[in-house]
């Protein structure tokens, strides 16, 4: 094929076939693109497939967290279960016929740009070139686990929250998770009453919002499903309340919304622990929202279960029998679940992907991981990443994320195949213009108020998206080319 055919019939590779992969393929398939999905695992679902311990849920409202063009009707939620979450995905993908082209089982290992185009292997030595890659790897699949001496020597059974058990019973036994993060507050609500005794070992208290956990009835539902006027209205409504509201609000640590969820906040933990003792050792020291906020309807009277007990000593070591910590005490468990979050800023990591001149982005990322409005990298020809480095990944609906930045790409592929760029590649000064800027607004947002979270990165400044959303759409509804290389 010569350069003007490959111009105008561009090949692309799509690097996880979650949330974002899906959506590739779909809008690919769409536009009449050859591509090919590449999936590590054996079914599609990301994070969701990941993640199914007991009490899982979305923080984002379920109408809120659908693709715009196949809205679901049949969520049975507000914040709708994990479960339900990995079947909506595994119907899209059914319902638009793209899962004849994911390559199940086969990680990607290598990408390399070679001779203008891109050559990806996978771990069982498949090869193939392609024209654009598009990596859709997600931030949250790679879990991190504590340093904690001992655990081999637990005589229980010992997994981490992302790499659930489902053989294990849970019913009467002794359970102890370990981190009080959304996973952590999520499991207590849902196992601190099957537990003959739960122990919660909290190393940071977390602010808690309240959230009433509607439950849609079967005529509402039905009104969704024959009325997609209302169906679109209910998206529409939540994405202004929820992105030019609550999210643009963290940008201003001083807002006054964030004031109204931080009264919320203390109101719900004056309100709903009585014990004074419990109160204080779950009240934070930080401002509410500088982590990432925690939404529960059922965590507070879990961790008040008779059964159930919050520790808020240091952990000296994991034993046969449990755990111990620094009092000298010895928590006997059956089960101990590591709730402990993931390394979110592994990304396309560990394969090895070399740029041109043979570039790697390890070398690249050594410090950090960053990116040209969070998709492109200088010297990675016709690469994008879809909720990459300072995406909005913790403020707004990833899946609006995710749509508007393949959108924002799609413009690109149409500019090289025009002629106006021979590849779609940042200039180097224009990604270090946006990264200084980035970094100077992130430091006033809520998430540098003062506490730990994975929000920040090594020098201890947020890597999320710091602008408001109508900078986001703004940015993604079209592409600057006078930031690119132009066509020599």
């Amino acid at each position: 094929m010569s350069e003007a055919q490959r111009r105008q019939e561009p090949k692309f590779a799509v690097i996880g076939a979650g949330m974002s992969g899906i959506l590739a393929a779909i809008k690919l398939k769409e536009a009449g693109y050859a591509f090919q999905v590449f999936e590590k695992a054996d079914e599609v679902g990301g994070t969701w497939r990941e993640n199914t311990y007991p009490g899982i849920a979305c923080d984002v409202p379920s109408h809120l967290y659908s693709y715009s063009f196949a809205l679901n009707p049949d969520w049975s939620h507000f914040s709708s279960p994990g479960g339900e979450i990995q079947t909506y995905f595994e119907d899209i993908t059914k319902r638009y016929e793209v899962g004849a082209s994911i390559r199940f089982g086969d990680p990607v290992v290598r990408c390399e740009w070679l001779d203008g185009r891109w050559e990806v292997e996978t771990s069982a030595g498949y090869r193939d070139v392609f024209d654009w890659v598009i990596a859709a790897t997600g931030i949250l699949h790679h879990p991190s686990y504590p340093d904690i001496g001992g655990q081999a020597s637990f005589e229980g059974a010992l997994f981490h929250s992302a790499r659930w058990d489902h053989t294990v019973p849970l019913d009467g036994q002794r359970v102890g998770v370990i981190g009080t993060g959304s996973t952590g507050v999520q499991i207590t609500g849902a196992l601190a009453h099957r537990a003959s005794h739960y122990s919660l070992f909290q190393r940071t208290a977390q602010w808690v919002l309240p959230i009433e956990q509607k439950a849609y009835t079967q005529d509402e539902r039905e009104a969704f499903r024959t009325d997609a006027d209302l169906l679109r209205k209910i998206h529409d409504e939540l994405s202004i309340a929820f992105n030019d509201g609550f999210a643009t609000s963290v940008l201003d640590g001083d807002s006054e919304m964030i004031q109204n969820i931080e009264t919320q906040c203390r109101e719900n933990l004056e309100t709903q622990l009585p014990d004074p003792e419990l109160r204080e050792r779950l009240r934070p020291n930080y401002r509410a929202a500088c982590k990432r906020l925690v939404i529960s309807h059922n965590f507070y009277a879990g961790i008040q279960h008779p059964n159930a007990e919050l520790v808020t000593t240091d952990i000296e070591r994991i034993e046969a029998r449990g755990v111990r910590t620094t009092d000298g005490r010895l928590h006997e468990l059956d089960v101990l679940v590591l709730a402990t979050g993931f390394h979110a800023d592994q990304f396309m990591r560990p394969m090895t992907i070399k740029g041109r001149d043979g570039r790697l982005l390890d070398d690249v990322w050594e410090k950090r991981p960053s990116a040209y409005m969070s998709v492109a990298v200088p010297g990675f020809p016709n690469f994008f990443m879809m909720n990459g480095p300072n995406s909005p990944v913790g403020n707004f609906s990833l899946i609006q994320t995710a749509e508007m930045q393949f959108a924002y790409v799609m413009k690109l592929v149409e500019s090289v195949r025009r002629g106006d760029l021979d590849v779609a590649i940042p200039e180097p000064e224009a990604a270090r213009r946006f990264e200084e800027e980035r970094v100077e607004a992130a430091k006033k947002t809520v998430w540098a108020t003062g506490c730990r979270s994975w929000y920040l990165d090594d020098r201890g400044i947020p890597f999320a998206w710091p602008f408001p959303f109508s900078r986001f759409r703004a940015e993604m509804a079209e592409p600057k080319l006078e930031d690119y290389e132009r066509a020599s």
